[in-house]
């Protein structure tokens, strides 16, 4: 008998923890009788069909969410007819909440595992591998809780024992060049009304002790990333702390651990421990989702907005932690011109990325709920996203769709850092600038034919050109300056100044340096003319790193002679783990 686990992802990269994890909860005995496969959303139905054809399983499970559930549904139309005598179970949060409708809509379907579905899946298989004469009986499978059959629900299931859930990852071959989710919590202390999390009432850790040698594994291993899918990571501090201690104390110098936590409940001792950490050993996914006290409460969020300001400006004093801030849009009570109040005061936080989100009435949720009461409209179909509230307009929406475009672009791109500073101050506030560069973008038929990365520089220029063109010669300089942060370019980019007449500076300064190795330590084994290969040498006419002053760079803007006041050096063999961006040095300053 051969049961086929099957998970479409969003994309290669990801993993699917949840069949690996059926398979290994189920045991060694029935471990045979199981095989998973893969797929991804980007495939054809038609290649997905195919495969699944040729392993030729008689029973077939679909995990299904949001991102996948559109084709799986094109998936339970068509298997049926090619695979007539397999039966079909389907799992996961997108149809654990609507099973009587879901298996109304597709007879072929034999039933639903509802929720977590490790213990139920053990007995699943058990019942198919020892009544093999008797499959399709409903009342041995009705003995099963935790299923919802075309006769109804069988009963719940009680949560498993997080320390009795085998390790998924002993293979690492398997996950080559994927990203690797780890779970040390199920549940959620929060009620928030748009999150499935807070519907799972029992919240249950992994004892740390096996938590810490299961990272010991990815460390010993050299994994890259390690994402944890707690939901609130530090709802324990006892539990948060041990971990974040034994990644300090084990660090490889290579791996990387992501975290999504509640900033305003960290305390001094955990920020202590979190300013400790090594640059790029961790990064911290923070859901902000509004700064709106009326729609806090109304979302059954309990958060102090000025305790996680206080929380996020010492972690970025650290210059150690990589910080990824949550907006929602079109949440009760948050109209447009609210919306843009709460982007403004998250982004005065400074994250290194910044997520505008649009809000997803999920099944099972409170949101669901309440959706008449809130007047919330949203699609029918997966990813049931907000199209209009009582508060917020389509139009709207369709706007904040093109912001969200422009900060995905120039802020969490982290290509424009220093241009975006200094151009944050031609506006009244960083929303209004996003705002009017999403417009400059639809003026100029950019959305349609969007330009390409390394254009998107010369846009900008054009953009600050338009708005704030007394300081040309400046924007000039901050782009060049940010491109040559992140690449060493072989071709030269047209607003940057013509170098020619610095040749021979240039030249000098890589012979003296290959003599003396004053800014270039560890550069011993190669030569001038392997060492301007390597890295960049750029005259500058202002200190853009600096982000100046306005009104004092105006008078420099108007009143400067020398084109060549500072020489900066850009080494690409030092990075910032943080930011990617190439360690530089002025070795010339006025």
């Amino acid at each position: 008998m051969k049961f086929l686990l099957v998970a479409v992802n969003a994309k290669y990269i990801h993993s699917n923890p949840a069949i690996y994890s059926l398979r290994a909860y189920a045991g060694e005995a029935l471990k045979e009788h199981i095989e998973l496969a893969e797929y991804t959303i980007n495939q054809s139905v038609q290649d997905i069909l195919a495969d699944i054809y040729s392993r030729r399983p008689e029973v077939i499970g679909l995990s299904c969410y949001i991102w996948n559930w559109r084709l799986i549904q094109e998936l339970l139309r068509e298997l049926p007819k090619l695979l007539p005598g397999t039966d079909i179970w389907l799992g996961g949060p997108e149809v654990s909440y609507d099973g009587e409708r879901i298996l109304g809509e597709y007879p072929g379907v034999k039933g639903i595992m509802v929720g977590e579905g490790e213990e139920t899946f053990k007995e699943l298989m058990e019942y198919y591998t020892s009544c093999k004469s008797s499959i399709g009986a409903d009342t041995t499978l009705q003995g099963i809780p935790g299923l919802y059959l075309h006769c109804g629900p069988t009963g719940d299931r009680e949560p498993v024992d997080m320390s009795r859930i085998p390790f998924l990852y002993s293979d690492l071959s398997l996950f080559e060049n994927r990203i690797i989710y780890y779970e040390s919590s199920r549940g959620c202390p929060f009620r928030c009304s748009y999150c499935l999390s807070s519907i799972d009432k029992k919240l249950r850790f992994r004892p740390v002790h096996i938590v810490q040698k299961e990272l010991q594994f990815f460390l010993d291993h050299g994994v890259k990333q390690v994402k944890f899918v707690d939901r609130t990571f530090n709802c324990n501090r006892e539990h948060a702390m041990a971990i974040w201690q034994h990644i300090l104390e084990n660090d490889n110098g290579v791996t990387n651990f992501h975290f999504e936590i509640s900033a305003d409940i960290l305390g001094e001792e955990e920020l202590a421990l979190l300013e400790r950490m090594r640059p790029g050993l961790i990064q911290l996914e923070i859901g902000v989702q509004t700064a709106n006290g009326n729609t806090l409460t109304a979302i059954r969020r309990f958060m102090n907005i000025e305790r996680l300001e206080y929380v996020v400006s010492r972690l970025r004093r650290s210059h150690n932690v990589h910080l990824h801030l949550d907006l929602i849009a079109g949440l009760p009570y948050e109209g447009y011109e609210s919306f843009g109040a709460s982007f403004n005061r998250v982004y005065a936080m400074e994250p290194e990325q910044l997520q505008l989100g649009f809000l997803k009435v999920l099944k099972g949720s409170a949101m669901e709920e309440e959706a008449e009461k809130y007047g919330l409209v949203y699609q029918d179909m997966p990813p049931y996203e907000v199209l209009y509230t009582n508060w917020l307009t389509y139009v709207e929406i369709l706007r904040l769709k093109r912001i969200e475009e422009m900060v995905e672009l120039y802020y969490n791109s982290n290509q424009f850092v220093y241009t975006l500073k200094f151009l944050e101050q031609a506006f009244e506030t960083p929303f209004q600038m996003y705002e009017q560069l999403a417009a400059f973008y639809e003026r100029k038929g950019y959305f349609k034919n969007s330009p390409a990365r390394s254009y998107r520089y010369q846009v900008l220029l054009e953009f600050a050109k338009e708005y704030d063109s007394q300081y040309e010669p400046v924007y000039r300089e901050l782009l060049t300056y940010d491109m040559y942060l992140r690449e060493n370019l072989k071709s030269r980019p047209e607003f940057a100044k013509d170098l020619a007449v610095h040749k021979d500076i240039f030249k000098a300064f890589y012979m003296q340096e290959e003599e003396q190795r004053v800014y270039l330590p560890g550069y011993e084994a190669y030569d001038s003319r392997q060492l301007s290969r390597m890295t960049h040498l750029e005259s500058f006419t202002y200190p853009v790193w600096e982000s100046p002053n306005r009104n004092v760079t105006l008078l420099s803007v108007k009143g400067v002679k020398d084109e060549g006041s500072y020489l900066v050096l850009f080494d690409y063999q030092k990075r910032s783990p943080l930011t990617g961006e190439a360690r530089t040095v002025v070795v010339k300053s006025n």
